[in-house]
């Protein structure tokens, strides 16, 4: 069955904290719960169907399906990293065209920037059981690494630079310098992005996202239920969802998963990459950013370094304006999961509720596109496509 136009966004809410000390994680998924539901005029006694992923603390959706006061009909839990919050919102318009829910919550919160983990430059924290860890353990891959070797390979096969590269944070900063609650609101240069510390060649600082605390959610909803709320109206209209992995040793890096998820998601809304306004593109990495749009159809494989340079990235200069928001490179990745804060940002500009300074003109049509795990070995990835009514 085809979800296009079967749910609506009706509720987006972002928490604007970037560090949160004195909360503990359910508290701040519980904030976040609200905000949304607040923003689509909604109560927790509304909500019949729940989703989150492994930033859930405890028994994950169990806990914190008691820990709101939920009364539920339908939960889902697929966890595919920063990908997750996408297949979520999938998923609850799946199961409201299936009538097992008429108002469903995700929601995403994490604390990595004060529990101080370290993450992206430590090894992964794993156990024996893990199928991959007697293969790949030994040589200690940590995150930063495994995105390093997808764009050390993608420069080897397309000539693509880190000059290139570095025009994809200079987009991002552009932005987050009207966002208030981003981390990184300094405007940084190409030079500036070069000169910045080798991290994992090619990759610099600057090539790098945020680590925050912080989260989002959002609520989807029965197309009356959302004409009767009286907001803007989102509509879903196609999704993808897939995971890459190593392919029994068959490994081509310079591919993500976006080369299956974002066909599928176009095929479904009926509509081709040229007809999208404005793109949200998982920015874990500024390498995820170049490879996710390439594989997307924005253009094609191996001109990417080209598409992003020059400001093609930068609401009211390029073809292309992504994360006005400032994205994970400027503006924050909770729970060091970024797919929800693609899908608010995609929600905003639909709406018209973007920064002035980055809203893009007439916006009726979105894409947000999401990537969890590693780039270089295994990783999901979501592709959303949405329209305003």
């Amino acid at each position: 069955m085809s979800i296009k136009r079967k749910a609506c966004i009706a509720g987006a809410w972002e928490h604007p904290l970037r560090k949160a000390p004195d909360k503990t994680t359910a508290q701040l998924h519980a904030e976040c719960a609200r905000g949304a539901l607040l923003d689509a005029g909604l109560t927790l006694a509304d909500v019949d169907g729940y989703f989150c992923a492994g930033d859930a603390p405890g028994l994950g959706a169990l806990s914190m399906a008691d820990y709101l006061g939920l009364k539920l009909r339908h939960t889902d839990t697929t966890d595919t990293g920063g990908s997750a919050p996408l297949i979520h919102v999938a998923h609850a318009a799946q199961a409201i065209a299936n009538g097992k829910c008429n108002v469903a919550l995700v929601t995403l919160a994490g604390r990595p920037r004060s529990e101080a983990s370290g993450v992206g430059v430590q090894p992964r924290n794993v156990t024996p059981a893990t199928p991959d860890v007697a293969f790949e353990m030994p040589y200690a891959p940590v995150t930063v690494n495994m995105y390093a070797l997808a764009a050390a390979r993608h420069m080897h096969e397309y000539g693509t630079t880190s000059e290139q590269l570095a025009w994809i944070k200079v987009a991002a900063s552009t932005h987050a310098q009207h966002n208030p609650n981003a981390m990184l609101r300094d405007v940084v240069t190409v030079e500036d992005v070069l000169a910045s510390p080798l991290i994992s060649d090619p990759l610099r600082k600057l090539d790098c996202c945020v680590i925050s605390d912080g989260g989002g959610a959002l609520v989807v909803v029965r197309p009356e239920i959302a004409r009767a709320l009286k907001r803007p109206m989102v509509n879903i209209l196609g999704a993808g969802e897939t995971i890459k992995g190593q392919a029994g040793g068959q490994v081509d890096l310079t591919y993500s998963g976006a080369a299956v998820s974002g066909p599928v998601a176009f095929s479904e809304a009926g509509v081709v990459p040229a007809d999208i306004q404005y793109a949200s593109i998982y920015d874990s990495f500024t390498i995820t950013v170049l490879m996710q749009i390439e594989d997307l159809g924005f253009c094609k494989k191996g001109q990417g370094g080209r598409f992003v340079a020059d400001g093609n990235l930068i609401s009211g200069v390029g073809r292309l304006p992504f994360n006005t928001d400032g994205g994970g490179l400027c503006n924050n990745h909770p729970a060091n999961r970024g797919g929800m804060t693609k899908v608010i940002e995609a929600v905003r500009q639909l709406r018209g509720e973007a920064h002035p300074a980055v809203q893009v003109r007439n916006c009726e049509l979105a894409l947000a596109q999401g990537t969890g795990g590693l780039l270089g070995s295994r990783h999901g990835s979501a592709t959303l496509i949405l329209e305003r009514e």
